[in-house]
């Protein structure tokens, strides 16, 4: 199976930036990232495509950019503007097709913590 392992979270203020970063033990078709606060679902952040087509959540609003390197089997997330509502834990994930549900996608990484004061 695939593993994803995520990296890049920690502490910001409120208008500052993170890049979150993920790496996958093998090829993906699509890696996308996902967030969760505690008693919540998972929300779609991002997603990206083999071919580089990229999906956003409504909330993003222009403030975060996903990449990939297939060559390395990586994901990026460049968040900008953060706002205290941003905080959660991002999740990667890798999927076979295009999906905005946490519950379609077969691999899972552990999660890195955002915290964005206000």
């Amino acid at each position: 199976q695939v593993q994803l392992v995520e990296s890049g979270g920690g502490l910001v203020q409120a208008g500052g930036s993170l890049r979150l970063s993920c790496v996958a033990s093998g090829r993906t078709y699509i890696m996308a990232w996902f967030r969760q606060t505690p008693g919540k679902e998972r929300d779609f952040v991002a997603a990206i495509r083999r071919d580089n087509n990229i999906y956003y959540g409504d909330f993003v609003n222009g403030r975060f950019t996903i990449s990939r390197d297939n060559a390395k089997n990586t994901v990026a997330l460049q968040m900008n503007s953060l706002k205290p509502e941003d905080t959660a834990v991002y999740y990667c994930a890798a999927n076979s097709r295009v999906s905005y549900y946490s519950s379609t996608y077969e691999h899972w990484g552990q999660g890195t913590q955002v915290t964005v004061s206000s």
